[in-house]
C-alpha cells in the first residue's frame, strides 16, 4: 500500500503525541487525589496503564491509517529514485524513456493503486475555471433515443455548471470496461451509463462504486448492481400498445425483442404477454424472437409471413426494428394496417419518416437524461446521500398513426 505525504504522517504524529500528553496531564491531579485519600490505589494504577495503552495503540492506528492513503508522483519519484517528470512521462506512455523504466514505474503506480488524473492536469494548467466533468456512456450514438437522453443530460448539467464527457461502448462488454476505467482515471464527478447488450459481468461497476464514484444507469439498468437508475415504465408501455393493437381486432401478435438478460426487453416482454393473457389470446412461441435491429427484422420476417398461419400484428422492442417488418410486409404485398398492423417503441424523427407513419410507444429521453444528471449531481453535491438508491420511473405515451388500424 503507499504511504501518507511526509508532512500529513507528521500531522498524525503531532496528533497522537498532543493526546497523549493531554491524558497524562488530566490523569496526574486524579492520581494524586486517590493517592492522598488512599482509596483503591492499585485500582486506579492499573486503569492509568490500561489508558496509556488505549492512547498508544490509538496512535499506531491513526499512523496505519496514513498509510493506506493513495500516494502522489512525488512519493513514487523518491521510492524509485527518479524526478517527478519521469514518473509523470513513463504514466502517460511517453517514448522519451527507456521501455524498462517505464514498465518499472507503471508497476509500482497500479501496485500502489495509483491513476494520474491527466484531465485535472490539463485543467490546473488552462486559465480558465476547472470544469466539472460528467461521464456519460452510450451504447451507440446513432441511436435517436440515446442521442436524446444525453440531451436531456448536456441540458440539466450545464444548468448546473457541469460540463459531460461521452463515450460510445458500441454495444461491447470490453470497450465499457475500457470507458469506466478511463473515465475513473481522469476523476470524473460521476458516470451515467446504459449497458452494453453483452454486458454479463459487472466486476467493473463494482469498482466504482467501492472507490467512491457516483453511478446512474439509464434504461439499460443492471440488477446485478445496487445503486440508482432512471427508467421509463416499459411493462406499461408495452401493455398499452399491445392492448391497443387487441381492441383493433388483432388476434395473434408476434413480438421481436433484444436479449433476455437486459431488464427493458424483459420488461416489455412481459407487458406483452400479460396483455394477450388479460384479453384470453394465446402466445405464439414461434412469434416470440430476439430481433432488435431493422437489418435482422428484414431477414427473419418473411418467414414469419410466408405461411398460412402468419400474425395478423407485431410489437417491436424499438422503432428501427418496426420500421424493417413495415417495408418487409409491403414490399411482400401485404397492405398495412390492415392486413398488418406494426407497434414500435421509440418515437424517434424515424418514426414520422416512414409510410405509413410508425404507431409506437414515446420514451421521453430528454426527461430520462435529466433525471439521471439530477441524481448524479444530487449525489455529488450531497443534497441526496450517495449510499441511497434512487429509482425513478419517466411514463411512456402511446402514439398512433398509421401503421395500427
Amino acid at each position: 500500500m503507499g504511504r501518507l505525504p511526509i508532512n500529513l504522517s507528521f500531522l498524525c504524529a503531532k496528533l497522537s503525541s498532543f493526546l497523549l500528553c493531554c491524558t497524562i496531564f488530566m490523569l496526574i491531579p486524579l492520581f494524586i487525589l486517590c493517592k492522598r485519600l488512599h482509596r483503591n490505589y492499585l485500582i486506579y494504577v492499573k486503569n492509568f496503564e490500561l489508558i496509556l495503552r488505549i492512547f498508544r495503540n490509538f496512535a499506531a492506528q491513526l499512523i496505519a491509517m496514513g498509510d493506506k492513503e493513495t500516494i502522489t508522483m512525488k512519493d513514487i519519484a523518491r521510492d524509485l529514485g527518479v524526478s517527478v517528470a519521469t514518473v509523470s512521462r513513463a504514466l502517460k506512455d511517453s517514448s522519451r524513456i527507456s521501455t524498462a523504466q517505464k514498465e518499472r514505474i507503471q508497476k509500482y503506480a497500479r501496485e500502489h493503486n495509483f491513476f494520474p488524473n491527466f484531465l485535472g492536469e490539463a485543467l490546473r494548467h488552462n486559465k480558465v475555471k476547472p470544469m466539472k466533468v460528467i461521464g456519460v456512456i452510450v451504447p451507440q450514438v446513432v441511436h435517436y433515443y440515446f442521442m436524446s437522453v444525453l440531451s436531456g443530460i448536456e441540458e440539466e448539467a450545464r444548468a448546473r455548471g457541469y460540463r459531460v464527457m461521452v463515450a460510445q461502448s458500441n454495444e461491447r462488454y470490453d470497450k465499457e470496461v475500457a470507458i469506466c476505467e478511463d473515465f475513473y482515471q481522469n476523476k470524473v464527478c460521476g458516470i451515467i451509463v446504459s449497458q452494453a447488450k453483452d454486458t454479463k459481468q459487472y466486476d467493473h461497476f463494482e469498482k466504482l462504486l467501492q472507490n467512491g464514484v457516483p453511478l446512474i444507469f439509464y434504461d439499460r439498468i443492471c440488477t446485478g448492481v445496487n445503486c440508482s437508475r432512471v427508467v421509463v415504465d416499459d411493462y406499461m408501455g408495452a401493455f398499452t400498445a399491445v392492448t391497443h393493437m387487441i381492441d383493433t381486432g388483432c388476434k395473434k401478435i408476434a413480438f421481436y425483442g433484444s436479449p433476455m438478460n437486459l431488464e427493458i426487453s424483459k420488461n416489455r416482454y412481459n407487458g406483452y404477454h400479460d396483455a394477450l393473457v388479460k384479453h384470453g389470446l394465446t402466445e405464439n412461441p414461434d412469434w416470440v424472437k430476439i430481433c432488435d435491429d431493422r437489418a435482422s427484422a428484414e431477414a427473419i420476417t418473411p418467414d414469419i409471413l410466408i405461411g398460412e398461419d402468419r400474425p395478423d400484428a407485431f410489437f417491436a422492442i424499438n422503432d428501427d426494428t418496426a420500421i424493417g417488418i413495415l417495408y418487409t410486409a409491403k414490399r411482400m404485398g401485404f397492405k398495412v394496417p390492415e392486413e398488418i398492423s406494426i407497434c414500435g417503441f421509440t418515437n424517434g424523427d424515424r418514426a414520422k419518416a416512414c409510410d405509413p407513419m410508425l404507431t409506437t410507444v414515446e420514451q421521453r429521453g430528454v426527461a430520462v437524461g435529466e433525471e439521471a444528471a439530477n441524481i448524479l449531481i444530487g449525489q455529488v453535491e450531497g443534497s441526496i446521500p450517495r449510499d441511497e438508491v434512487e429509482k425513478r420511473v419517466v411514463r411512456t405515451r402511446l402514439v398512433v398513426r398509421g401503421t395500427t388500424r
